[in-house]
């Protein structure tokens, strides 16, 4: 037989980045155990090589609707192929984390379905799989603590092999630490071509985005790192009044370069644009000069990452510009290593101390209160931490990447061929100790005034709502902001109905008050009369819940009840359901909805129409985009 490695695998699956984060974390700990190991994301590891492994660890996150990430799609399609068998994995060892949010329906279920699905084809689990909730007060580490524990313990008596020094070997976090993983070269100032200080065309913003975030070391695999296009802001106006507690505003967009042809239901992302002033005092606070061009690489590690998406554009960068357009120092907290790396720099011996005790387990609840729940930046972790004085390569490798934020494309390309409209909630709050915090990217695009030209980068995505043709009935609901996807459904369904005949569509808005949050009542109301998309003439309808409005909260799930008959009527004609909107209580509420609907006007019993809504699911006609 032959001799397994005594490799310890960790296959990670990221869609953001926090499931590259926990894998790192577990290789850092094998490490500190003298474990040797390798990490590899699941797209650049060949499925096929699974049965000569010895032990693997999965971390895994749940994306929307319980769906694997994009980096793990095609390992996964291996994964179900029917010929491999109840042995393929026999005497293979493994152990499963997942990363997801109780707020959502399916949680964590693609580490449910793969720790199934591994156990299924043969392979024996070192621990039982550990879920990770957003939701918790101390996040997914509250999990991932006593996970590790068990699963270090666990394989210390069934693969001592794996720890040649024995099960009390620890190296200490110090000498551990050691190099950070890139590598940063500064370039000579005379050496550089004009050009790359000023950006005036936008194939150039284009190459300078591109160049500086395919060097972050914050990159996900699959992500382009080059913008789709570029906007500029024609409209900004607001939703809501200004009395009220929600901030909701319309953006119109023009395309400035290459028009991008997008279908409703798609996605835009959009990168924020940082504080200038934030940012320079992040350069300042760290002693570096901003005006010093480098390039940035992965450092050649022996025993670590297997990557087959390394960067190799040598053009190098202003310091800068790479800092404001990747390290997000302005709105997101650091994470724990993040605090560990800093203890090792910190020269006050106080500061050391509660650095060390931030990075502990028992430190974990008290960091979590100071860091993510009052969502210090990394400039505040730093101004609270004067001694601390790192190398900027540590920067690169730990500051939170600056990522783009997605938001549900509001407009039909049929209705604006060289526009693209966002609704968007401008997100403001204040935190435990009475900190007012604002959302970056929101905020910034509701301070562009439209006559200022901000080319703003963009990406388009396919989202989980796929456009419906004209003849397939619909029954939509889209509380608050969820409603955006469905104007551009209904925008597009109006030009439509002008050349041919389109199918009824039932429309469920919800709201807090109707004279205060009632988004794009005007668009709604004109459509639902004169023979219009949501007319009754057409066998349409439009139902909006106000909660606030009277005593009893009145959500879109009682105006569903209310049209009860209609709803069925169209089901049974073949209508498609579509959901948007918050992921916490709402979906789950409008699918009980929908049962008990369904059993009532059938006459079917409870478990029948749950099999029937599965039924739909199965056959792509419900689909629910919820966000957090």
């Amino acid at each position: 037989m032959e001799m397994k490695t005594k490799t310890l695998l960790i296959l990670y699956a990221t869609q953001t980045g926090n499931a590259l984060d926990v894998a790192e974390r577990i290789a850092r700990e094998a490490e500190r155990r003298a474990c040797t190991v390798v990490i590899s994301s699941t797209d650049d590891y060949d499925a096929n090589s699974l049965p000569a492994e010895d032990t693997v660890i999965f971390v895994v996150s749940t994306t929307g609707q319980g769906d694997t990430p994009d980096s793990m799609k095609v390992f996964w399609r291996f994964l179900l192929q029917r010929n491999l068998g109840s042995y393929w994995l026999e005497g293979i060892h493994y152990a499963v984390f997942g990363l997801g949010d109780s707020g959502y329906q399916k949680y964590n279920f693609v580490a449910k379905k793969l720790d199934k699905r591994l156990s299924d084809l043969g392979a024996t689990a070192v621990v039982e799989r550990g879920l990770g909730d957003d939701q918790h007060p101390s996040g997914y580490e509250a999990a991932l603590d006593p996970w590790l524990s068990s699963l270090w313990s666990r394989l210390n008596e069934i693969k001592p092999h794996f720890f040649p020094k024995g099960p009390d070997f620890l190296v200490p976090n110090e000498e551990l630490i050691g190099l950070p993983k890139v590598q940063v070269t500064y370039h000579n100032v005379n050496d550089m071509d004009s050009r790359l200080s000023t950006a005036t065309d936008f194939k150039y913003l284009q190459m300078q985005i591109g160049r500086a975030r395919s060097m972050s070391s914050g990159k996900v695999p699959h992500e382009k790192s080059k913008p789709d296009a570029f906007l500029k802001m024609v409209k900004n106006f607001p939703l809501t009044r200004a009395s009220h507690e929600k901030d909701v505003c319309h953006f119109e967009f023009e395309f400035v370069s290459q028009v991008i042809k997008y279908e409703i239901g798609d996605v835009l992302e959009v990168l924020p644009s940082q504080s200038p002033a934030a940012v320079d005092s992040f350069i300042q606070r760290c002693n570096l000069d901003p005006e010093s061009f480098i390039t940035v690489h992965p450092r050649e590690m022996e025993n670590r990452h297997i990557d087959n998406n390394v960067n190799t554009l040598d053009v190098p960068i202003k310091l800068r510009t790479f800092v404001e357009l990747t390290m997000d120092v302005t709105s997101a907290s650091p994470r724990r290593y993040f605090f560990e790396v800093m203890s090792f720099f910190a020269t006050a011996e106080h500061e050391k101390e509660r650095l060390h005790y931030f990075a502990s387990p028992e430190g974990r609840d008290d960091l979590y209160q100071y860091n993510q729940k009052e969502r210090r930046t990394v400039l505040e972790v730093l101004e609270d931490f004067p001694s601390v004085q790192m190398p900027f390569e540590w920067f690169v490798q730990l500051v939170p990447p600056l990522k783009n934020r997605a938001f549900s494309i509001s407009s039909s390309p049929l209705a604006h061929p060289t526009q693209v409209h966002l609704t968007v909630d401008v997100v403001s709050w204040t935190t435990p100790f009475k900190r007012k915090r604002q959302g970056l990217c929101s905020t910034w695009l509701a301070s562009l005034n439209p006559e200022q030209s901000i080319y703003i980068p963009v990406w388009f995505h396919k989202g989980l709502l796929p456009p419906p043709p004209p003849s397939l009935p619909l029954i939509v609901i889209g509380p608050g902001t969820g409603c955006a996807p469905f104007r551009g459904f209904v925008e597009e369904r109006a030009v439509q109905s002008q050349s041919s005949t389109i199918a009824p569509t039932l429309l469920f808005f919800g709201c807090r008050n109707e004279n205060n949050d009632f988004l794009y009542r005007d668009f709604w109301l004109s459509h639902s009369e004169n023979d219009g998309v949501l007319s009754e003439a057409k066998g349409g309808g439009f139902y909006a819940a106000f909660s606030r409005d009277q005593p009893q909260k009145v959500y879109v799930q009682h105006k569903m009840q209310e049209q009860s008959e209609r709803i069925w009527n169209l089901l049974c004609e073949g209508a498609a359901i579509y959901v948007a909107g918050s992921s916490t209580k709402m979906p789950s509420d409008v699918m009980v909805a929908f049962e008990e609907i369904i059993s009532k006007e059938s006459g079917a019993p409870r478990e029948s129409a749950v099999r029937w809504l599965r039924s739909l699911e199965k056959a792509g006609k419900y689909h629910v985009e919820a966000w957090s």
